[in-house]
């Protein structure tokens, strides 16, 4: 007879520091938050973008105070944070680590729901929201570009932060054949110092109006390496070329969908390539929506990370400028891995 050894009992492993019936009670609350299935699509939506309350009752067909609700309950477990941009309020996925919530759980939580693409009709939606933003920049930009450069030093002189742009790039190394892009360049100050520099410069901006003002400065200043593209990163991109560095002065808060903008020029880049981002930080200054055609009040610096890091970057130098009115830039370095 055959003695088979005895089946060993199941032991709980628990470590060192024991859980808390505070931590435990986070955790379930978070589950709870989880369990609902609209609050599961607004999670997979923020994937995508920053949204504000009446956008995502416009994305999912519901009323305000049913998805106040249901913001209020995913924010008070950590699976959210909230951003007020003036009079209103946005909601993200967390850009910063805060100690009451357990963020390696958030993360493992979003990243299970990542797994699923939403539908072709919340895609439309959501596509249809980023047009609007897209529309409302573009009509600024139409008729206001003759006072474009007043309105922007509302914020900032274009000396306050050109030089400190320009030095990060150039800390990079980069060989002087290398082509640089400017997304967004206004009436083409900065172009100037790029093509001085650089063999060969490409200016990218989807205002016909403040493009045409960059061509006619740069023209003025018979700098002959520079070429002029009327569109945005997605569609430059379609024509498969790449550049060595994408540099964005004061550019970011305008765009309708900025988390996208990282891994539309990571696409853009070579391998080894540079994303230079010179923008504001979050302040609460709401004038400059009218004044100043600014979609967004400035970004968190971790939201500008996650971002980054999200659309495959390795995040580089940043250096960072308080002005006296208030505002702070931050000028931020972003490498694609080589």
């Amino acid at each position: 007879m055959t003695l088979k050894p005895p089946t060993p009992k199941a032991t709980l492993l628990i470590d060192d520091a024991s859980i808390s019936d505070t931590a435990i009670s986070s955790f379930g609350q978070m589950l709870k938050a989880c369990g609902d299935p609209l609050r599961l699509q607004v999670l997979q939506v923020l994937k995508f973008d920053t949204f504000g309350v009446l956008e995502l009752t416009q994305l999912f067909d519901t009323k305000q105070s049913g998805m106040s609700h249901h913001l209020k309950v995913l924010s008070q477990s950590g699976l959210v944070e909230a951003q007020r941009e003036g009079n209103a309020v946005f909601y993200r996925r967390p850009a910063a680590e805060h100690v009451q919530f357990d963020h390696q759980a958030i993360a493992q939580l979003l990243q299970l729901i990542d797994r699923f693409e939403p539908d072709q009709k919340l895609t439309s939606r959501i596509d249809t929201i980023q047009k609007q933003r897209a529309r409302q920049s573009k009509a600024f930009f139409a008729k206001n570009s003759e006072r474009f450069k007043e309105q922007q030093e509302l914020i900032a002189d274009h000396e306050q932060y050109a030089q400190a742009s320009f030095e990060l790039l150039i800390q990079e190394n980069l060989p002087k054949s290398a082509t640089i892009m400017e997304l967004g360049p206004g009436e083409g100050l900065f172009l100037k110092t790029l093509s001085q520099f650089f063999k060969k410069v490409i200016a990218l901006d989807n205002s016909e109006d403040m493009l045409r003002k960059a061509k006619a400065y740069c023209v003025g200043e018979r700098l002959t390496n520079i070429e002029f593209h009327l569109g945005d990163t997605q569609s430059f991109g379609l024509l498969g070329k790449t550049v060595e560095a994408v540099v964005m002065n004061m550019v970011l808060h305008h765009i309708p969908r900025p988390s996208q903008i990282f891994k539309e020029a990571f696409s853009l880049l070579n391998p080894g390539g540079l994303l230079l981002i010179c923008d504001l930080s979050h302040h609460n200054q709401e004038w400059v929506k009218e004044n100043c055609g600014d979609l967004w009040l400035g970004f968190e610096i971790g939201e500008l990370t996650n971002w980054a890091n999200s659309a495959g970057f390795i995040e580089g130098k940043s250096v960072y400028i308080g002005l006296r009115n208030g505002f702070q830039i931050q000028l931020r370095k972003f490498n694609k891995p080589k």
